[in-house]
């Protein structure tokens, strides 16, 4: 366990990191992470565009069968609302709270689980379309916004100096036109040089691409640090003239401009525009320059520029030794290659065996399957495979290393697991007595989460298994000790209250009791 130092308004104050480098308080978020799960599954073509159709509207609240309708293709609202469910497990979506009334059957299936984007699951996949939309190109360094960040700032500090300070509404107007170009600008930065880092580093450059990047980073690049050297003096300058005034001047834009401030009196975590936070403000400082000891992001632009002009250099000599024959035959074998491309099954044989002295061999290696019957006359290329241990592959040595892996044991997810459903359990007991208890005067009691849930459910069953037009159908748990009778009652109107909304059965009548003594209440 160590310290890391966070920057504050009176200096810096430290957070306590635990050995995998993750704060202390910060391991539960990590949990947020899982909504992230619905991009790497092997159905994330389906998903994806399920959580299309809810980003789609603002507000969104759909059905299985209201996504199904909107969905390309022939999907079957079952296989949606099996997807929908995934995607509230994982966190992308949260059920809906909007009252249900259903006239008919048909419209209880169809309106009964409803959901809606979770605001995490709504950022998630607004970043999805965009990673997905982004081409895997080299993207232009604002550069211009960086002599409007050092203009910005002079402007600010100028303005706050004067009697009284700078008027709220303008500093909050300046302060938010000052985070917005420095985002972008960093932005930009980053995916510049990650694409250089990506193109820069690869051995295999030939003549057009090495001018290319040559002329990028000789030009380009150089241009960028040299713009940062020249404005971050400034920037320096002006932030540390600023930064004793920073706690009233941002108090006096939040006593002017409260913004969503009134939500945390209710516990709701907000997250604030840039800039308005003393946070941001050391953010933007440690950026352009370091007073922790940890350099700054310009120092660390210099020394990413100097490294990729060194990997410039050695693709240089690197192309220089190849023109005389002492290294590569990168030209020769890339040629080699296209005449595999172009020729027939006969005239790539030929090229083989004249181009690596290799000839008909029928099988290589490993003794095959003795379940298999492998005639003699297949050829290896079309032949099955044999398998080739990784430490023979890499090391020409069938000798195996390390100790031998000891059986996992498995009694400490086999008791959790035995846990939960037992807990799960005596949920469902007590949602089960909670309805009992309530059948005399469901109409007047608010039924808990899972109780609600649990009467959902044998409503379901019960309607699934009902005909067309029914007089009373019947869904009965015997490990619950439940029996839930649905009558057909012509004008009648039946409310259930629950957690999460009301339910209104019209020309139904509900009638609950203990599955052994068969006393019931009608509701």
């Amino acid at each position: 366990m160590r310290t890391r130092p966070i920057p504050s308004a009176d200096g810096v104050r430290f957070e306590i990191v635990t050995r995998d480098g993750v704060g202390a308080e910060a391991g539960a978020d990590l949990d947020r992470l899982t909504a992230f799960t619905y991009l790497t599954v092997p159905d994330r073509a389906t998903h994806l565009a399920i959580m299309r159709v809810f980003t789609s509207t603002l507000l969104a609240d759909l059905s299985a069968h209201d996504v199904a309708e909107r969905l390309p293709g022939d999907l079957q609202p079952e296989t949606v609302a099996t997807k929908l469910e995934q995607l509230k497990g994982w966190g992308n979506l949260i059920p809906s709270s909007r009252p249900v009334k259903a006239v008919s059957i048909r419209e209880y299936h169809r309106a009964r689980s409803r959901f809606q984007l979770s605001p995490l699951g709504e950022r998630i996949q607004r970043q999805a379309d965009e990673i997905l939309a982004s081409a895997d190109a080299a993207r232009e360094v604002s550069r211009e916004l960086l002599a409007l960040v050092a203009r910005g700032l002079a402007e600010l500090g100028k303005a706050e100096e004067r009697p009284g300070g700078v008027e709220p509404r303008e500093g909050l107007e300046r302060i938010s036109t000052l985070f917005a170009q420095f985002g972008q600008f960093a932005d930009s930065v980053r995916d510049f040089y990650a694409y250089l880092g990506q193109v820069i580093f690869r051995y295999d450059l030939d003549g057009a691409e090495f001018t290319g990047f040559k002329e990028l980073l000789l030009d380009y690049a150089e241009t960028i640090t040299e713009d940062v050297a020249y404005f971050a003096p400034q920037i320096e300058q002006s932030l540390t003239d600023l930064w004793p005034r920073l706690p009233d001047l941002l108090a006096r834009v939040d006593a002017n401009d409260r913004g969503l401030s009134a939500l945390r009196q209710a516990d709701i975590t907000i997250e604030r525009s840039r800039g308005r936070d003393l946070s941001d403000w050391a953010g933007l400082k440690a950026w352009f320059f370091d007073d922790t000891g940890q350099g700054s992001q310009v120092d660390q632009l210099r020394d990413a520029t100097l490294r990729a002009l060194q990997a410039l250099l050695a693709n240089a000599k690197r192309m220089i030794r190849s023109s005389t024959g002492e290294l590569s035959r990168r030209k020769d074998l890339l040629k080699l290659a296209k005449w595999f491309d172009t020729a027939d099954e006969a005239t790539a044989h030929d090229v083989f065996v004249g181009a690596f002295g290799l000839y008909g061999a029928r099988h290589l290696g490993g003794v095959p399957d003795v379940d298999s019957d492998v005639p003699a006359t297949t050829s290896w290329w079309d032949g099955p495979t044999a398998p080739v241990p990784i430490a023979l592959r890499e090391r020409g040595s069938r000798a195996l290393r390390g100790r031998t892996a000891s059986a996992e044991d498995y009694a400490a997810q086999r008791e959790r697991l035995r846990k939960e459903a037992e807990e799960e359990a005596q949920r469902r007991h007590a949602a089960a007595a909670e309805l009992r208890a309530a059948s005399a005067n469901l109409a007047e009691v608010r039924l808990s989460g899972m109780a609600t849930r649990l009467l959902l459910d044998m409503l379901a069953r019960s309607l699934a298994g009902a005909a067309p037009h029914f007089a009373q159908t019947v869904s009965a748990d015997d490990d619950l000790d439940l029996r839930i009778r649905l009558i057909s009652a012509p004008g009648r109107r039946t409310v259930i209250r629950g957690a999460d909304g009301d339910l209104v059965l019209d020309e139904l009548a509900l009638a609950i009791s203990a599955e052994e003594t068969g006393e019931e209440e009608t509701a």
